[in-house]
C-alpha cells in the first residue's frame, strides 16, 4: 500500500496545491456562489482549460460544490463545501505569514523564482 505523504502537512497541501486553487478558494469564500465566467474574469489570465481542470479537482476532492441550474442556457455555480470552508482559516494564516514576511519572501522570489514549482 502506497502512502500519499509521510508528513501530515504535506498530505494536507495536496488539496490546495497548484497555481490557481488557493485563488479559487478565496474567491469562493469572499463571493459565496460564483459562476465559471466570473471566476475566469477574476482570475485572469487563467486559461479556460486550466480553470476547468482546477475546478474539477477541487470538486472531486470535496472542497467545492458544482451546481447546475437548469435554465436556458444552463448555468453552473460553484461554492465552498463545509470541508472547503474548514480550509479557509489555514489559508488566512498562510496569508498572514506572507504579510508578516513579505520583504524576505519577495527577495527570495525575485532571486529564485521558478514558475514550475507552483504548477
Amino acid at each position: 500500500m502506497n502512502k500519499v505523504a509521510k508528513c501530515p502537512a504535506e498530505s494536507g497541501t495536496y488539496f490546495f496545491g497548484g497555481k490557481w486553487k488557493i485563488r479559487i478558494l478565496f474567491t469562493l469564500f469572499n463571493k459565496k456562489k460564483v459562476r465559471f465566467g466570473v471566476l475566469k474574469k477574476v482570475l485572469s489570465p487563467v486559461t479556460q482549460q486550466m480553470l476547468s481542470k482546477q475546478l474539477k479537482q477541487l470538486t472531486s476532492d470535496g472542497l467545492i460544490n458544482r451546481k447546475v441550474i437548469q435554465i436556458m442556457p444552463p448555468k453552473v455555480e460553484y461554492s465552498l463545501t463545509s470541508f472547503g470552508n474548514s480550509l479557509i482559516p489555514i489559508l488566512i494564516s498562510l496569508s498572514n505569514w506572507n504579510d508578516k514576511n513579505s520583504k524576505t519572501i519577495n527577495l527570495k522570489l525575485n532571486k529564485n523564482f521558478d514558475e514550475n514549482r507552483i504548477r
